[in-house]
């Protein structure tokens, strides 16, 4: 019988494999996305959160989904350094993730025309590297709403395991872990939806969560929960 449990270390290589098996079409569309996927939204919080990573286990030891995130952004970021001296730059994090060239200047999130369209590399890269343009900056807005709701969540399901009430059990455990931290979580837990998944917004609405006006300014919907 399935159950959550906590994240363990022998669950990266599954929690990779959720992460780019529920990616939206606009990353799926691209190898080199698919690829370094897991760096963006994964495995930083799996390796600097490990206390507020959760796992949805298919009874015989196999993780079918995570939620995951951090109770903290700010003290998250402090120690993201640890996270590209540990992963990214390790053999295999380079191999996924090319270090960037520059982190002056955030590239474009989608490549010209002429370059071939699509999600441009070059920034997933920088992004992975800079916790700042990860999870902290972009439109405006977007720094009121992480300073209000200081707890980031993610959580993905493969689709076998949607719609069967886990998801929903999957976020009260993780709410119970970021009011049991310790940490500043300010007012809440905040997440974001990729436009062209908008479809679970109303999920996130049925289990505590409204949307936080701005994230229609980068293409996305914001969302927090009140704690």
């Amino acid at each position: 019988m399935a159950f959550i449990r906590p994240f363990k270390p022998e669950d990266t290589e599954a929690a990779k494999h959720i992460c780019r098996a529920t990616l939206p079409p606009s990353l799926t569309s691209s190898p080199e996305a698919v690829r370094m996927a897991p760096y963006l939204w994964t495995l930083q919080f799996t390796h600097l959160s490990p206390e507020t990573c959760l796992v949805l286990d298919d009874g015989a030891g196999a993780a079918v989904g995570y939620v995951i995130g951090t109770p903290d952004v700010f003290a998250f970021a402090d120690a993201y350094p640890r996270y590209v001296a540990e992963v990214l730059e390790s053999p295999r994090g380079r191999e996924d993730v090319p270090p960037p060239a520059q982190l002056d200047a955030l590239e474009r999130w989608e490549r010209a025309p002429a370059e071939g369209g699509g999600v441009n590399p070059a920034c997933l890269a920088q992004m992975a590297y800079k916790v700042q343009w990860l999870i902290l900056e972009g439109v405006e807005g977007k720094r009121e709403l992480v300073e209000g709701w200081r707890a980031m969540l993610h959580i993905d399901l493969l689709e076998g395991w949607q719609g069967k009430g886990w998801g929903k059990k999957m976020i009260e455990a993780f709410v119970e872990r970021v009011k049991g931290s310790g940490a500043n979580y300010g007012k809440g837990i905040q997440l974001g939806v990729a436009g062209e998944n908008t479809k679970v917004v109303a999920f996130y609405e049925r289990v505590g969560f409204r949307v936080y006006p701005g994230g229609e300014k980068e293409g996305n919907v914001w969302m927090v929960r009140d704690l």
